[in-house]
């Protein structure tokens, strides 16, 4: 069975954010991720990892006004600057929680701006980005996501990150694998897996429709899962959904697994 991350950002809802550690350590996991830690003292989080005795695996980098629309700016030529100050205060939490990868959101294609621009702005500043994470002995990723939740998102397919991937040229540069986001553009998700497991950091799961857990919509999870097994992947996998009720009543399909 495959090592299982809450994502806290969207399971245990039920309780405020850093009551969140507590209640997934409760529910029987031992490592967590989230999407940013920007709002809260990293030594507080911290705190609650340790009591936690709770393995932090990932966060984003800032992703700009993430409640006015935004969901990155690293294809932006506009903000440059803005993106390699943030990636210094990505990494500056990422040695305090002792997070070895961190996620980099491509961002929506900007107006005004051509795919092409957009594309050559972000190899930019992800060769920026390596560099300055390769320092710390961080790792990061870059994830398509599908254009049904968030129209206009740049990075789109798992062959656009993979040519990316290849023109940065970095060893710290690999692929975050959302299944639903691609099962939602793409299909072929085993497929995908077995040829580019070694170039995949990280999964994230949840079903479609619904973005909700495990076994509620069409993807095959336990055969997925298994498939991760037989290809001895080492790395955790997020559990990025929304529960469809409290958090606890739909764990289920984890706890199957385990039998």
């Amino acid at each position: 069975m495959p090592k299982f991350a809450a994502n806290l950002s969207m399971m245990f809802g039920e309780v405020a954010f850093l009551d969140r550690f507590a209640a997934a350590r409760q529910a029987g996991f031992d490592a967590v991720e989230f999407l940013f830690p920007y709002a809260f003292d990293a030594d507080d989080i911290a705190n609650r990892l340790a009591r936690q005795q709770q393995q932090l695996v990932l966060f984003n980098l800032p992703a700009g006004d993430w409640n006015a629309g935004e969901r990155g700016y690293a294809c932006d030529p506009r903000r440059i600057g803005e993106f390699q100050d943030s990636v210094g205060q990505a990494l500056e939490y990422a040695e305090e929680l002792q997070v070895a990868q961190l996620h980099c959101m491509a961002g929506k294609l900007p107006p005004k701006v051509t795919p092409e621009r957009a594309r050559e702005v972000f190899i930019d500043n992800l060769k920026f980005a390596t560099a300055a994470a390769r320092e710390r002995g961080v790792r990061l990723l870059i994830e398509p996501i599908n254009t049904f939740d968030i129209p206009g998102y740049f990075l789109n397919g798992s062959k656009q990150a993979l040519h990316i991937i290849d023109e940065v040229g970095a060893d710290n540069l690999l692929l975050q694998y959302d299944i639903y986001h691609m099962q939602r553009m793409e299909g072929e998700l085993a497929a995908t897996i077995r040829a580019h497991l070694s170039r995949i950091g990280h999964f994230q799961v949840a079903d479609n429709p619904g973005r909700h857990e495990p076994g509620t919509g069409e993807i095959n999870y336990p055969f997925l899962f298994r498939l991760l097994d037989e290809l001895g992947y080492q790395g955790h996998v997020g559990c990025e959904y929304n529960p469809a009720g409290a958090t606890v009543d739909g764990l289920g399909w984890r706890d199957a697994l385990a039998q």
